[in-house]
């Protein structure tokens, strides 16, 4: 079996389709991307059950009436030929069948079943190639209640393109869904295999397999991909690696603004994060009220005071502060909402988090402004509905924050299972390398401090804050289970690139 490796590149599945076209029209034949597709189905199911004598018992395939059934009856008839025991069941009959998809259900000399729930014992493995991404309406009838008891059988399944039932681009069930242990895909990964809850239905990262049924990577330079994965793959070539001749103001000087009690900690993580991903220097701003706390408890970020937004623009005028973090403890606020006003007019980047979105609702209209084009916002769910009401109504959160990040012309790094980073030209990555743990207090100030911490050092928004985002998460790897905000801070240097 030929993987094409951990691709970053996301299609939708309209633009897999239209690769499958790119590719008929070079020259390759639609039953030749078939029967490659479902040859790499049989290997796969092959690489996990091991041998006949070491697969337990039969195979079941179920076909729709689409191509994702061809790729079953291929999958099934190689099967058959190593020597497997297979079961095929169709949604449709043989005259029903159009296309390719007829063709190879006849090249399958075995009977073909029609469904049949109570027939679902004894099967060690069953394949789900009913519909694929060709179907986004709810599943009913007969096929939902077939599908409800593979999942309910004690057998390996195995999906085809993706589960049948899953939307390819929102990752969300239309109703009933195929629950996958492992899943076979062409060419890319869809986003649908990515975002949660889909990557879970469809095994998770390490069980979603992408295979070269070949398609020419060619065909990319038509479709123009706008979604990836958020992967070293999409962002390692602007990582900023210091050099031999590299000094402190090389690599940049970020400036954070120091809250108030009880979220004097917030703060300070931020500034640590940003110390940490590589950031020249990092100045903490805080008021004379808090000052002292601030400059007993952080030695290796400087700590300036300040009384007013006055004061905190005095401290900004320094040329080489290059990038402003606002909103860790900050406070909610008419003042926070104006000094988030003044900093973006500076020629600064500026990141912007917690308390700083929550003072910014119905204020956003600000960075639409001509020449401010270096915000990134970072909320999590309930920020996000807050900030942009007119968009939580859509339940696929991908489109939410490209919405969102065109509309409002900054960078929106939307927090959650599958943190979302969106560019106002409409890019899009979507992160995967999360663990559970990482949902506790102080984590997400963390996060905005390496992000700010890496656009600090002349990394592009969109690549800096998809970067950050996957380096926060592969932090919490590292630190395991039982992880608080400041561990991430300790291990994020044995992820660093």
């Amino acid at each position: 079996m030929q993987t094409m490796g951990s691709t970053h590149i996301l299609l939708t599945p309209e633009e897999s389709r239209k690769a499958d076209a790119w590719a008929i029209e070079h020259g390759t034949n639609g039953l030749t991307l078939m029967e490659a597709a479902g040859k790499a189905v049989a290997e796969v199911v092959v690489d996990y059950i091991g041998t006949p004598l070491e697969a337990g018992g039969a195979i079941l395939v179920l076909c729709g009436p689409g191509n994702n059934g061809g790729d079953g009856y291929v999958a099934a008839r190689y099967l058959e030929e190593w020597g497997y025991p297979v079961t095929v069941m169709g949604a449709a009959q043989l005259k029903e069948l159009k296309g390719d998809a007829a063709i190879m259900a006849r090249r399958w000399q075995g009977e073909t079943l029609p469904f049949e729930k109570s027939r679902f014992k004894g099967f060690s493995v069953i394949l789900d190639a009913l519909f694929g991404t060709g179907l986004n309406e709810a599943i009913e009838g007969d096929i939902a209640e077939v599908i409800s008891a593979a999942n309910d059988a004690d057998a390996f399944r195995l999906a085809v393109d993706i589960p049948s039932g899953l939307n390819g681009v929102s990752g969300l069930p239309t109703g009933t869904c195929f629950s996958a242990d492992a899943t076979v895909t062409f060419f890319t990964k869809k986003p649908g295999h990515v975002i949660a809850p889909g990557r879970f239905l469809c095994g998770g990262n390490d069980n979603i397999h992408v295979v070269d049924i070949g398609i020419s990577g060619r065909c990319l330079t038509d479709i123009k991909p706008f979604m990836f994965e958020n992967t070293p793959a999409l962002w390692g070539g602007s990582y900023p690696f210091p050099g031999p001749e590299t000094h402190k103001y090389h690599r940049g000087h970020l400036l954070v603004l120091g809250g108030k009690e009880p979220t004097l900690g917030a703060s300070r993580l931020a500034s640590m994060a940003g110390l940490r991903v590589g950031a020249g220097l990092v100045t903490l701003a805080a008021p004379t009220e808090t000052y002292p706390i601030q400059a007993t408890a952080l030695t290796d970020v400087m700590v300036r005071r300040f009384d007013s937004a006055f004061g905190f623009l005095g401290i900004m005028a320094d040329s080489r502060i290059n990038t402003v973090l606002l909103g860790p403890g900050a406070g909610v606020g008419e003042k926070t909402a104006e000094l988030v006003h003044d900093v973006a007019q500076r020629d600064k980047a500026v990141v912007l988090d917690a308390d700083a979105l929550t003072s910014l609702v119905g204020r956003l209209d600000v960075f639409t402004q001509d020449g401010i084009d270096n915000i990134v916002l970072t909320p999590h769910d309930g920020e996000f509905s807050r900030l942009f009401p007119g968009l939580t109504k859509e339940q696929n959160r991908i489109f939410a924050a490209r919405s969102a990040a065109v509309s409002s012309k900054c960078y929106i790094v939307l927090k959650g299972v599958s943190t979302i980073v969106a560019s106002p030209d409409g890019r899009v990555s979507i992160a995967s390398n999360a663990p559970a743990w990482l949902s506790v207090a102080g984590t997400g100030d963390v996060l905005s401090g390496i992000i700010a911490g890496l656009i600090a050092q002349g990394m592009p928004l969109f690549e800096a804050a998809s970067a950050g985002v996957w380096l926060h998460g592969e932090a919490a790897m590292k630190a395991g289970r039982g992880l608080i905000a400041s561990d991430l801070i300790s291990t994020l240097p044995a992820v660093l690139l």
